[in-house]
């Protein structure tokens, strides 16, 4: 089982291969502000651990979140395929005329191939702002979609990710697909941290969802 140590470990590991804090947050399934704290935390990039850094996250206890490890289901395509197809089946009601699926990479793409296969659609792949954003405003930099697959214009589709953490991406890549001239039906993940309805009109479908419970 990993704490919070492990988690520090991982994200410097990470972030000494290379990877902006937005690809750490997707590896790991934590919001940025959560990365940007583990990464200050174990000393890869200079400054004061226990203060504040430019995504919010502060004190040395670190911000609210919580971290989702699928790796059991991701490592063994057996196991992928299945969860693939309980995916899928959240979605086989939601449009008779979806001809496309998007996968949200990294770890949405993998989820999309199996879903497009069970409901024989085509698969295309975007790539989210977070995975170039490293410092200051993620709205200067922005995604974009994979000519390796299929294109979005004139299409109704379905959105695949693994993991809503604060419900950004989603409804990024769902603006991403408006804006290409898609018809976006409906969203699904694996895991949903903030327990959405919907994001930008498009309803949202989980097969977990996790409620936090605190006392005051």
């Amino acid at each position: 089982m990993k704490n919070v140590d492990d988690l520090i470990d991982d994200a410097a590991e990470l972030a000494e291969r290379g990877l902006s804090k937005g690809e750490i947050a997707d590896e790991l399934n934590v919001s940025r502000e959560t990365a940007s704290w583990l990464v200050e935390r174990s000393g890869a990039i200079p400054g004061d651990a226990a203060g504040t850094d430019d995504a919010g996250a502060t004190g040395p206890s670190g911000p609210q979140d919580i971290h989702v490890d699928w790796s059991a289901i991701g490592r063994d395509s057996k196991r992928l395929t299945h969860v693939g197809r309980a995916m899928a089946d959240l979605l086989a009601k939601e449009g008779a005329e979806v001809d496309l699926t998007v996968g949200i990479e990294k770890a949405g793409t993998p989820l999309a191939t199996t879903i497009a296969r069970e409901l024989d659609t085509d698969l295309a792949a975007y790539a989210p702002a977070k995975h170039q954003w490293d410092e200051g405003d993620i709205d200067d930099v922005g995604g974009g979609f994979s000519r390796n697959f299929a294109t979005i214009r004139g299409r109704e589709c379905f959105v695949v990710d693994d993991t809503v953490t604060s419900g950004t991406t989603l409804t990024e890549t769902v603006e991403a697909v408006q804006a290409e001239g898609g018809d976006p039906k409906a969203c699904v993940v694996i895991v949903d941290k903030q327990g959405l309805d919907e994001v930008a009109g498009v309803p949202v479908y989980s097969l977990i969802n996790v409620v936090g419970v605190g006392r005051d």
